[in-house]
């Protein structure tokens, strides 16, 4: 079945002094808004990783953070400032000798001195990093997919709930839609003979307004359009590819039909019926907002 939207994964992994952490998580968005943050050092690893990202997850907001360590802190660099070293020394030289002061000036007191000394890191070795990398996120997508299918299960099988519920709402429409064109008919009937007298006169009057009547309230084109939406909608759940705007879609149409019906029912028990069956399409839509 379809995923969900929502989902973690998170995985580490080590090779030759390397260490690369790969972190994703999702929310629910409309479309998909694709984040990677990556260590300044390693930004030749955001598209690789898009591109990964992309070919897994089709709707979403996703952010993927990545941490990549040197264990041995092999990628760290210091470099001596030398000119500005023998421009502190000049100084403290004259310092000393102006002021008589005793000569206390030593390597590790110079190179305390502000900006003598640069710590920095050497680049990495950008094909094995993009290797480890790729490897971390592919095996951190297992997870986030795995968490995102369990929790699109849970919604899929909700949602198929409610489209039965749907259904069985939808034969009770069909049901009563000509009891109380029958009922109408009847009270109609009642009140001519009652007005009129003539038997023959008043049963012409009914029958044609009974066919009014039938024609103004008749449901029938929006039932056929209200199983086939249902059918879709199922047909969608249960399949393996994306489908969440579809879906959306669907259920923003099935609103529709339901309230046309509500429009032409002239009739509690039918009226009743209807909000029911707006109420399941309003709890299937906000299922819907969680799926891919």
């Amino acid at each position: 079945m379809m995923k969900s939207m929502t989902g973690y994964g998170r995985k580490k992994i080590e090779d030759q002094g390397l260490e690369i952490s790969v972190e994703i998580k999702s929310v629910n968005h409309r479309y998909l808004d694709l984040n990677v943050k990556t260590p300044r050092l390693y930004a030749f690893l955001e598209e690789p990783i898009k591109g990964a990202a992309s070919a897994a997850v089709s709707r979403g907001k996703v952010d993927i953070y990545v941490t990549a360590v040197k264990k041995d802190g092999g990628d760290a660099t210091v470099t001596p400032n030398l000119a500005l070293a023998r421009e502190y020394l000049t100084a403290l030289e004259r310092l000393r000798d102006e002021l008589g002061l005793t000569d206390d000036i030593s390597v590790m007191k110079t190179a305390q001195l502000p900006e003598v000394l640069t710590v920095g890191k050497e680049e990495p070795d950008a094909e094995a990093a993009k290797a480890l990398a790729l490897e971390a996120v592919r095996q951190a997508l297992e997870e986030y997919n795995a968490m995102r299918q369990t929790e699109g299960r849970r919604l899929c099988q909700d949602i198929l709930g409610r489209i039965q519920t749907l259904t069985q709402l939808t034969d009770q429409v069909e049901r009563r839609s000509p009891q109380s064109v029958e009922e109408y008919r009847q009270k109609i009937q009642a009140r001519m003979l009652e007005i009129l007298g003539d038997a023959q006169i008043a049963e012409q009057r009914i029958l044609a307004e009974a066919a009014l009547f039938a024609d103004k309230v008749s449901v029938t084109e929006e039932i056929v359009r209200l199983r086939s939406h249902l059918a879709q909608a199922a047909a969608l759940v249960q399949g393996d590819q994306p489908a969440g705007r579809k879906l959306d879609f669907l259920a923003q149409e099935l609103n529709r039909e339901a309230n046309t019906v509500g429009s032409k029912a002239n009739d509690y028990e039918l009226a009743q019926t209807v909000v029911e069956i707006k109420a399941e399409i309003e709890k299937i839509r906000e299922q819907i907002q969680n799926l891919e």
